[in-house]
């Protein structure tokens, strides 16, 4: 992709300090775009730190990016939680909340805040998962979230079409790194199993028989938020290797 592809861009990453998101944040600069991205965790490198869940802390922080870059023409919705897993009989009801609210409410809430913010030819990109179009054994409250955040982009392209923003969604496959350590590690205790089975069965559960980096996922972000991508809205772009199933046993 031409090394120019966002200048000009202004782009606000939720999630931005770790992880996906900083892949996505750093990838999008590369492109030459502004980026204003937040974080949670204050031990991180963002530009801002806000609970993009809370209502208040959303207003400032959409305040806060729009005077520092002079505008917003874009936004990634990369929040996200992994929540509890195990069987749906035995989750803590609490915890179930806990996923939708910070998965499916940021999504909401920054995207309500940022659209008097957007003109014509802005984009909107949400990180769902593989788990938001295919069933997730053990992880009924992660998919839920995730199932949801897709009716919300194709709801949202419908809307936004006629102020000429767009709305996508990305669906990573599994992404290798801690947070994903951690999800193997708890899918493995849950199981009775070893870390390593689990992930030998995450590899083995795509064509390509392989994990996805951080920088796939923002490549293909970027390449939504660009002009390239000027006619493409209300899609779901799975960057996975092909996932065939998301039973690991």
């Amino acid at each position: 992709m031409p090394p120019n592809m966002l200048e000009g861009k202004r782009i606000v990453v939720t999630g931005a300090g770790a992880g996906i998101g900083a892949a996505i944040a750093d990838t999008a600069r590369r492109y030459g775009a502004q980026v204003f991205g937040v974080d949670i965790d204050r031990s991180t490198h963002a530009d801002g730190y806000y609970d993009v869940a809370d209502e208040v802390d959303v207003a400032r922080l959409f305040e806060a990016a729009a005077s520092a870059m002079g505008g917003i023409d874009g936004l990634v919705n990369n929040v996200g939680i992994a929540g509890p897993t195990g069987r749906v009989e035995d989750l803590d009801p609490s915890a179930f909340d806990d996923c939708v609210q910070v998965n499916v409410g940021s999504t909401f809430r920054c995207t309500a805040a940022a659209v008097p913010l957007l003109g014509v030819g802005s984009s909107i990109v949400n990180i769902v998962s593989t788990a938001g179009i295919f069933g997730y054994p053990l992880r009924s409250p992660y998919a839920a979230s995730k199932w949801a955040v897709v009716g919300l982009t194709k709801t949202w392209a419908m809307e936004l079409g006629e102020r000429g923003i767009r709305v996508n969604a990305v669906c990573p496959g599994t992404v290798e790194g801690p947070r994903m350590d951690g999800v193997i590690e708890r899918e493995a205790a849950a199981t009775g199993t070893t870390p390593e089975a689990i992930k030998a069965g995450y590899t083995a559960q795509v064509s390509l028989h392989t994990l996805v980096t951080g920088a796939d996922i923002g490549e293909a972000c970027c390449w939504l938020l660009s002009d390239a991508a000027r006619y493409v809205s209300g899609q779901i772009l799975s960057v996975d290797g092909n996932t065939e199933t998301l039973r690991t046993v």
